[in-house]
């Protein structure tokens, strides 16, 4: 996603990729960019109140353009440990962790998530830029192994409903089922009661199967459902029709405020093959505990630079906020030194000051640190702050 995406002409070239759900889109008005070559929609009606609605009610996202790459066969764990720097055969069936894909330098190819739906079955969700990026990579890395790895994408739909009522409108839609004999709605509802963080289900809806997710990437409680992509507008209607107000249709640029607020990097912004995990504070997500050897290890082992830069959060007063590739130095005079850069920033409409991310020098990097950021050739004075910005009240 850049980071203030635009919008372009609804006519779409024979090489631009289009949601399951796009005529859903066009009939609602939406505004669509281009990304990672599919059309998809960067909002509804306004950024600001697709934002709002995700904090204090629902919003429903397409995410039909992530990748997903599915693994089978009684080695896919030790594949997935080898290709990935989490331990992935740690996993139980039902359990999704969020992992890095790294080049033999250390650097980042991809930010992941991976689900383990099956005995020997997971399913990796990669970006949509870096989607076939992933795809061989994992192929690549998987020779040797006893598993098949598989890209799904086009046979996968992804539909996120995020917020305080998410739940509750999930509860409420009907024709959701167990996967099973009996296909019971109540036994559904309790699965989903009971569902923990970074956990999924198998389930029904309307008799066709769903997955249903729980991670989320804009700091609010949610839900992820993965269909079969012939299904998807049935049930994003069903989720509309039954939440009503509660629920708002919302694009790619609220989605990109929501997630920099919960301090969630983006690839391409904060994450890139340029960038070690430990610079992006992500150290904790690679398993250097993994008795063999994973691609990238002898780079992780070694460390960046002692000048490396690394991500920090920027806070500020007024209304004049940083935003990618914008510099950052030590002072406001003309004596300044340059020390880092914006990697996101917006005016965050929960919050209602300018924040940022950023990659500054390890020196920089201390919270309470005041810093200059160039906005439009003004020195805007910002303070280094942990990450992230905001913080939902944990439920179950």
């Amino acid at each position: 996603m850049t980071n203030e995406p635009g919008t372009t002409s609804l006519e779409s070239s024979s090489t631009e990729r289009l949601s399951p759900l796009d005529a859903v889109h066009r009939a609602a008005g939406a505004s669509f960019t281009d990304f990672a070559g599919w059309q998809m929609p960067v909002r509804y009606s306004s950024d600001l109140a697709e934002h709002h609605a995700v904090r204090t009610a629902a919003g429903l996202f397409d995410l039909s353009h992530m990748g997903e790459i599915v693994l089978i066969g009684p080695q896919a764990a030790a594949a997935l440990d080898h290709a990935l720097a989490g331990k992935l055969s740690a996993i139980e069936i039902g359990q999704a962790k969020y992992s890095l894909l790294l080049a033999e330098d250390g650097g980042i190819i991809d930010d992941l998530v991976v689900y383990r739906t099956g005995d020997d079955r997971y399913m990796v969700v990669a970006n949509a830029s870096n989607a076939r990026v992933v795809a061989d990579e994992l192929r690549t890395r998987a020779a040797g192994f006893d598993t098949i790895v598989s890209d799904e994408s086009d046979d996968v739909a992804l539909i996120a409903l995020q917020g305080p009522d998410a739940r509750a409108v999930l509860l409420e839609t009907p024709g959701f089922g167990v996967d099973g004999p009996g296909n019971d709605e109540e036994d559904f509802d309790a699965k989903l009661e009971a569902l923990k963080y970074y956990r999924a289900f198998p389930a029904t809806f309307e008799g066709e199967p769903v997955l249903v997710a729980r991670t989320g990437y804009t700091g609010e409680d949610g839900f992820e459902l993965y269909l079969a992509p012939e299904r998807a507008a049935r049930l994003w209607e069903a989720l509309a029709e039954t939440g009503g107000p509660r629920v708002t249709p919302c694009g790619l640029a609220s989605r990109d405020t929501l997630r920099l607020e919960a301090g969630m990097p983006l690839y391409g912004h904060e994450l890139s093959r340029d960038i070690l995990p430990v610079q992006a504070g992500l150290g904790r997500v690679v398993a250097l505990a993994k008795p063999d050897a994973f691609v990238g290890r002898a780079a992780i082992e070694q460390g960046p630079a002692a000048d490396a830069p690394v991500l920090v959060g920027l806070a500020a007063e007024g209304r004049r906020a940083a935003r990618a590739d914008y510099e950052i130095y030590d002072g406001d005079g003309a004596d300044a030194t340059r020390i880092g850069i914006v990697t996101s920033g917006a005016l965050s409409p929960t919050l209602g000051h300018p924040i940022a991310m950023a990659l500054v020098a390890p020196a920089a990097a201390e919270p309470g640190r005041e810093l200059f950021v160039d906005v439009r050739g003004t020195r805007v004075a910002a303070s280094v702050v942990a990450l992230p910005f905001y913080k939902r009240t944990a439920t179950a």
